[in-house]
């Protein structure tokens, strides 16, 4: 269901400034901005009567909020930001928790450091634990169903048709969030990186981001990674990057040329340019801006012809008359906005 109506944003700050906080939050925001917040808690959904609800504290990624953009950074720079069982709930936690945020309009996700943006699943947590899940002889007892988290598993049973896929927590359209996603790459993006980079909406890169996809240099079948950048990239360099592995990596300006990426900048340039963006999105009428993100992504996945036969409730959902009437106000204004070339 879309939210009755938007509500009105303010004007995007011109270099938005974050919060900074570790992964054991300090309750104390830095840089002169403001993030809305109760007690020891993040930011999060306001209820119905008003008060705010505490985001829950995360060990894998950190979280802040500021004026409609929320930043979340994969931060376990240790391992180049692998993603661990831990962080694939952390994820699915934060993605989920933001489609109640109202006051959260548009999102940056980034790793942390200047290394990696993410290599992937954490082989030495996961694929260990897959092992022993998979060993021969009797199956190892688990948890009850329903007495609390069942632990994440690569593979489960004695047979491979029931599967735990390692990466679908984590990206943010597989929690059905419809706000948009903007990815600042802040070095090596593999492997299981994939599954977010194919499901946010922009992304950012530094100029010393490369890309590329591993499991065939050790002996695995890359299925989901390619299947996330089908849409993405043309087919032929989604080959070349699944099938030569750890032999070759694409670059940044390489990623730009073919449209994967939307922009390269300087690494000292890649918070400020993402947050840019997220904040002018941030600024548009949220009714309008996720109707538009859902129709471009229902039109990426159905045919021509069956997305231009939602059109009408794309439009109809996503339209306001409130800020259909702003729009109309500014417009007959005559004022126009300085926008950034590119």
């Amino acid at each position: 269901m879309v939210t009755p109506a938007a509500r009105r944003a303010p004007a995007p700050p011109q270099a938005p400034g974050w919060p900074r906080r570790s992964a054991k939050r300090s309750g104390r925001a830095e840089d002169g901005a403001r993030p809305h917040r109760v007690g020891g808690g993040h930011p999060g959904p306001t209820q119905a009567d008003g008060y705010r609800v505490a985001v829950p504290d995360f060990e894998t990624i950190t979280y802040e909020a500021a004026d409609g953009v929320a930043r979340v950074t994969l931060n376990r720079p240790d391992v180049f930001n692998a993603f661990n069982a831990t962080m694939q709930q952390e994820l699915r936690t934060v993605w989920r928790w933001l489609r109640r945020d109202d006051s959260v309009r548009a999102v940056v996700l980034t790793g942390s450091g200047d290394r990696a943006f993410c290599t992937g699943i954490d082989r030495n947590e996961v694929l260990g634990e897959a092992r022993a899940t998979n060993a021969p002889g009797p199956p190892a007892v688990g948890p009850t169903p329903g007495a609390g988290p069942e632990p994440v598993h690569v593979g489960s049973g004695s047979t491979p048709f029931m599967f735990d896929d390692p990466g679908e927590n984590i990206g943010p359209k597989s929690n059905d969030l419809w706000k948009p996603v903007v990815a600042a790459i802040n070095g090596m993006a593999c492997g299981g990186a994939f599954y977010m980079l194919g499901e946010v909406d922009i992304i950012v890169a530094a100029e010393h981001a490369t890309f590329f996809d591993p499991h065939v240099s050790y002996g695995m079948a890359a299925g989901y990674e390619p299947l996330h950048l089908l849409p993405k990239m043309p087919f032929g360099e989604i080959l070349r990057i699944t099938l030569l592995g750890n032999a070759e990596r694409m670059s940044a300006a390489r990623a730009h040329q073919i449209g994967f990426v939307s922009e390269v900048c300087p690494v000292a340039e890649l918070a400020e340019r993402a947050g840019w963006v997220a904040a002018q999105i941030a600024a548009a009428p949220a009714l309008a801006v996720q109707g538009s993100l859902r129709a471009l992504w229902a039109g990426r996945e159905l045919s021509r012809g069956q997305a231009l036969d939602l059109g009408w409730a794309f439009v109809g959902l996503g339209t306001d008359q409130e800020s259909l009437a702003e729009g109309q106000r500014a417009f007959t204004s005559g004022r126009r906005v300085e926008p950034r070339i590119r």
